[in-house]
């Protein structure tokens, strides 16, 4: 019974910040105004539907695959070093990825305009050395690397902490039966790891897959993701109904792709960070 009434708050928040707002995006994506009412209709959804919408989520999940591959790549080998015992410095290496994540996200992505820019960083560095300018700002590969350097964390700190949890005593076993370093990673450690895996991944492609603010900076105002293509119809059309549609379409989205990671994570071990 007290747990009951403890768990009370929790209820009440979850139920007026998350099961409200989600039920008001639902109801405005089924209505449409008429003569200043608003009646249900799917007309939304159809509009929703079309090439221009598709064509953005379509790029939208491209992008976040896209960085969400590099990630992995990056964030794989960077955390196994940091798990290692014999890796003296990995608490400074791991400093070193925390500290930007203590800076505002926007402050970030802006700090890359002046990177990427025609007279910025790199391009100052490449006339320096009689090379050719490289165009990347207002491209998708200025928007991946936006999302990569923003998200590599996320992706590093699971695996991370799941690969500092192994007991090594397994990975000895498996070395004193004979397997060499190739085997262990590939028959102990990475198996071992797929929790943290799952959840790096998790971690990664769904803010990836949802931003607009990284390629509205990075992408310039004609590189649309469906991220924008949603603020769009809600801070400037004013289309509050055709934006719920399209919110509601990425929500049953996302819901499948964590669907289809907790099947994956079956021991559900790869949620906790810390």
């Amino acid at each position: 019974m007290k747990t009951r009434y403890l768990s009370l708050p929790y209820l009440i928040w979850a139920l007026v910040f998350i099961i409200i707002p989600i039920g008001l995006v639902v109801y405005y994506s089924l209505t449409v105004e008429v003569d200043g009412k608003l009646i249900f209709s799917w007309a939304n959804y159809k509009q929703a539907l079309t090439p221009s919408y598709l064509l953005a989520l379509w790029r939208s999940i491209w992008l976040a695959f896209v960085c969400t591959v590099i990630c992995f790549a990056l964030g794989y080998p960077i955390a196994y070093i940091m798990a290692s015992r014999e890796y003296a410095s990995k608490g400074f290496l791991l400093f070193l990825f925390l500290v930007p994540m203590w800076m505002n996200f926007l402050l970030r992505t802006y700090s890359w305009l002046s990177i990427l820019e025609r007279n910025g960083f790199i391009n100052s560095l490449l006339r320096l050395l009689s090379l050719p300018e490289a165009r990347i700002l207002y491209t998708d590969k200025a928007v991946v690397l936006g999302m990569v350097y923003n998200f590599l964390p996320f992706m590093i700190l699971p695996i991370h902490t799941v690969m500092k949890k192994m007991d090594s005593s397994i990975i000895e076993a498996a070395q004193d039966l004979g397997a060499n370093g190739r085997t262990v990673f590939l028959r102990v450690v990475f198996p071992l790891s797929i929790p943290g895996v799952v959840s790096g991944v998790t971690m990664v492609f769904m803010p990836s897959v949802t931003t607009f603010i990284i390629s509205k900076l990075l992408g310039g105002a004609q590189f649309m993701l469906i991220g924008n293509m949603i603020e769009r119809q809600f801070t400037e059309s004013r289309n509050w109904n055709l934006g719920s549609a399209v919110s509601v379409m990425l929500m049953v989205l996302i819901l499948t792709s964590i669907a289809i990671f907790t099947v994956v994570d079956k021991d559900g071990e790869g949620g906790a960070l810390f």
